[in-house]
């Protein structure tokens, strides 16, 4: 029964609310964790006979094997959401999760690439001038200068670009759209690459392909990225997630409306977007000491 419940939820997370296929799996993977749980314990996968104890036990067995905050926070957020969905629909009564708080996790800031290293990336850094070459410059160029998730990046077409009004048209999170605005020096690159990859005879609507035409996996898009930061910056993480960062720091370090950047980067909250004022805060607070004669510095 508890498993016919949790396919229906995924069916509901996938059809219903949108959600991607990586997202959907992580669901189905914490959720079939916590059933496993139930049989162990209390020898039913019953989802009415779970109790307010039960999951708090279980939340201390996760705690107990070393699991990070994070991880733990994400497991009872899946869990929540679960049961709001059981209760919704009349499959339980009352809800187990009502009182249930996760551990407390450190704030980190996000980590982003220095505006002097961006410049090295693009003026300094040698990249060939064949098709992988001019591509995977382009597609370092994208990230930074639109904010695009690697989801995103992958699913960019052709005919997304609107050259005429500068313009991309990116499909999110949860299928919903938005329109980017792009530079003239980046509707240059598209431009030229557009007409390498048509001499190279590579015919596919998505614009980032491989050598033979296939569209770059995510994972490809990563190696690239992490290739390429690697030869401007030390930092530990060089992911496109990382430009993402950048693109967004340096956006509001220059001045930038905080709900401008909240629809570039397609955020549902601005609380997701203002975690990068912090990187701005700190910036003028690193100003102020250099400066200021009375700062103690």
């Amino acid at each position: 029964m508890a498993v016919a419940l949790l396919d229906n939820f995924l069916d509901y997370l996938s059809h219903e609310k949108k959600f991607s296929k990586h997202t959907v799996l992580s669901y189905k993977n914490d959720l079939s964790q916590f059933l496993t749980y139930l049989e162990k314990e209390i020898n039913s996968s019953d989802l009415k006979a779970v109790s307010y104890l039960n999951v708090r036990a279980w939340i201390a067995e996760l705690m107990d094997s070393g699991m990070n905050p994070r991880s733990v926070n994400r497991k009872i957020s899946a869990l929540k959401s679960f049961y709001k969905y059981l209760l919704r629909n009349n499959h339980i009564t009352t809800n187990p999760l009502q009182k249930i708080q996760g551990p407390k996790t450190a704030k980190k800031l996000p980590v982003f690439v220095d505006e002097s290293q961006m410049n090295d990336l693009f003026n300094t850094l040698h990249f060939d001038d064949d098709f992988e070459g001019q591509r995977d410059r382009l597609l370092l160029d994208i990230l930074y200068q639109t904010g695009l998730r690697r989801a995103e990046l992958c699913g960019l077409k052709e005919q997304d670009i609107d050259f005429y009004n500068l313009t991309i048209k990116v499909l999110g999170k949860r299928n919903k759209e938005r329109i980017l605005p792009i530079s003239l020096d980046l509707k240059r690159n598209l431009e030229s690459f557009l007409s390498v990859k048509k001499n190279e005879g590579l015919v596919n609507s998505v614009l980032l392909v491989n050598k033979k035409g296939k569209a770059l996996k995510e994972s490809e898009i990563y190696k690239i990225v992490n290739k390429h930061l690697g030869a401007v910056t030390t930092l530990d993480k060089k992911s496109p997630h990382i430009l993402r960062h950048t693109f967004a720091t340096h956006l509001l370090n220059n001045g930038a409306d905080i709900n401008a950047v909240k629809e570039l980067l397609g955020h549902a909250n601005l609380s997701a977007t203002q975690i990068y004022t912090h990187n701005t805060i700190e910036k003028l607070k690193k100003t102020y000491k250099q400066s200021h004669p009375r700062s103690g510095e």
